[in-house]
């Protein structure tokens, strides 16, 4: 028999999501969603699916996740966002692969779907992620709000995919770049980078050339256009900002 698997969920008025997320990984004997104040029906339906709903203030990506692991009581923890859901072959390769583990951790490949259909290239696929690893061999790092699974020991990797549903539409989208490259910005700033003419001026047109032929989503179609151009977006938008606070002292944001 495999050893026990805890499920790992951050959230804030996720009650369209959760749904289809618990239900994705009820195989799991436990599951812990963390809540950082929804106002909508979020953590009720999150109880009424048998998860341990905690309450805890939000903290930032990184914290959040952390402190959303650590209440895991199983050997192992598998983290899922409340927009993923676990598919059906990599239930069963996380399954197979718990009943004799080779490795601290397993990376997961993550399909996105955005604008009625699966996005295979300009780097959103396989987008392979840290998302399941042995109690205390893990932990969330990197910068917020990019985070990511710093390992002790050996990464496998698991078959199957993680389906990303990643923006509701466009608008959903621009909402998110407003968001994060403030986030970003903000990490930039911490860390003493500073904003050039140069980051403005040439990085976004060159994630633009980059993501539509180098990385191929011009394959996509029109979805692909689109996250080529709000890509090279969200790189202004994060420069942009950070040049701004360089000249209020960092109050803005």
């Amino acid at each position: 028999m495999r050893p026990s698997l805890s499920v790992a969920i951050i959230c804030k008025n996720e009650a369209r999501n959760m749904g289809d997320a618990l239900a994705s990984v009820a195989w799991a004997e436990e599951i812990v969603v963390v809540d950082s104040g929804s106002t909508d029906e979020t953590a009720a339906l999150a109880r009424a699916a048998g998860a341990r709903v905690l309450e805890h203030p939000w903290e930032g990506h990184i914290r959040q996740k952390n402190f959303a692991a650590g209440q895991c009581a199983g050997p192992w923890i598998l983290s899922i966002d409340a927009d993923e859901r676990v598919t059906p072959e990599l239930r069963a390769s996380i399954e197979r692969e718990l009943e004799n583990p080779k490795f601290e951790a397993y990376r997961v490949s993550r399909l996105c779907w955005f604008m009625n259909r699966w996005i295979r290239h300009e780097g959103w696929y396989p987008d392979a992620k840290v998302r399941l690893w042995k109690q205390g061999a893990g932990r969330w790092g990197g910068y917020d709000p990019h985070d990511d699974v710093n390992v002790d020991g050996l990464v496998g990797r698991l078959d199957g995919d993680l389906h990303h549903y990643v923006y509701r539409d466009v608008q959903h989208n621009l909402l998110t770049i407003a968001r994060y490259s403030s986030i970003m910005a903000r990490e930039l700033h911490q860390r003493g980078r500073r904003a050039h003419v140069w980051d403005l001026v040439l990085r976004p047109p060159l994630v633009f050339l980059k993501k539509l032929i180098l990385r191929l989503s011009i394959l996509d179609g029109f979805p692909g256009l689109v996250i080529a151009t709000t890509s090279a977006f969200s790189v202004y938008a994060k420069y942009a900002k950070l040049w701004e606070m360089q000249r209020v002292g960092g109050l803005l944001l």
